[in-house]
């Protein structure tokens, strides 16, 4: 793999702009078998960054791709597409409080992760808000008043149960 940065300098820019570059040569195939010819993948990554490395640029760039899925993210799953109002102000209003909850849920799903005794097939390093929402919010229930008490009866055959006990008591003392 080779790292490298050039300038490129045109009459239709103003500051000359850089080229970062990253070019890996692959002579086996991901089994193991020799390639009769290489195969070359060049990536170039345009920016204005003068005084950074090549690693940090292509760090950065990746890092770009993260907060698009996140945005992505807050915009689909929480439906906040399209605002609801003509007004700044009421807008304003609507996506904080969808950035808030988003944070709650976000908080809620790291949680979730401390254990093993989440009834999913594979383990991740995080879970999505919609699949929070639908295996943790959205849980099947029943409030129940009993000797002038509230509580919060689950079936005892949902597996979601004790994670959300346990996410539960996690943030009652907060």
């Amino acid at each position: 793999m080779y790292l490298g940065k050039t300038k490129i300098t045109k009459e239709a820019f103003d500051d000359p702009l850089n080229v970062v570059y990253k070019v890996t040569v692959e002579r086996t195939d991901p089994d193991g078998q020799m390639l009769l010819t290489l195969n070359l993948e060049v990536d170039t990554y345009w920016c204005s960054l003068k005084k950074l490395p090549p690693e940090e640029v292509i760090q950065l760039y990746q890092n770009h791709g993260t907060s698009e899925q996140l945005h992505s993210e807050i915009k689909g799953e929480l439906d906040l597409e399209r605002l609801p109002s003509g007004y700044f102000n009421t807008n304003d209003l609507v996506l904080h409080l969808g950035i808030f909850s988003y944070n709650v849920l976000r908080l809620v799903g790291q949680e979730s992760l401390k254990r093993d005794d989440l009834p999913l097939r594979k383990k991740g390093q995080r879970r999505r808000v919609r699949t929070i929402i639908g295996n943790l919010i959205n849980l099947a229930s029943k409030f129940v008043r009993h000797a002038r008490s509230y509580k919060l009866r689950f079936p005892k055959v949902n597996p979601w149960r004790i994670p959300f006990r346990r996410i539960y008591l996690a943030f009652d003392s907060i």
